[in-house]
């Protein structure tokens, strides 16, 4: 997928399953989706609880569950920032 189709998924998953309380920011090489608290989406650099950084192919691996999120962290596929545990809610996003 390419970061737009990236962007437009997470846009309708969290239309779909609402704000979780936390906010998340997706670091992708071009460029960053930040899903607030409330569930909105911005593409702006804003602050979140939770920085994942990746490629768009490795999201994209992890989406199609192609890739387990936790062997990506583990190898170093993803790189998570800030509170660790906001990152387990993921799981409910996506």
């Amino acid at each position: 997928m390419t970061f737009q189709e990236i962007n437009e998924r997470i846009i309708a998953l969290a239309a779909q399953k609402g704000g979780q309380g936390v906010s998340f920011k997706f670091a992708f090489p071009g460029g960053i989706i930040v899903v607030g608290a409330d569930g909105a989406v911005s593409n702006e650099n804003l602050d979140s609880d939770c920085t994942i950084s990746t490629t768009e192919e490795t999201f994209t691996s992890i989406l199609n569950g192609e890739l387990n999120s936790m062997m990506a962290v583990m190898t170093g596929k993803v790189k998570i920032s800030g509170d660790m545990s906001v990152a387990m809610k993921l799981t409910n996003l996506l």
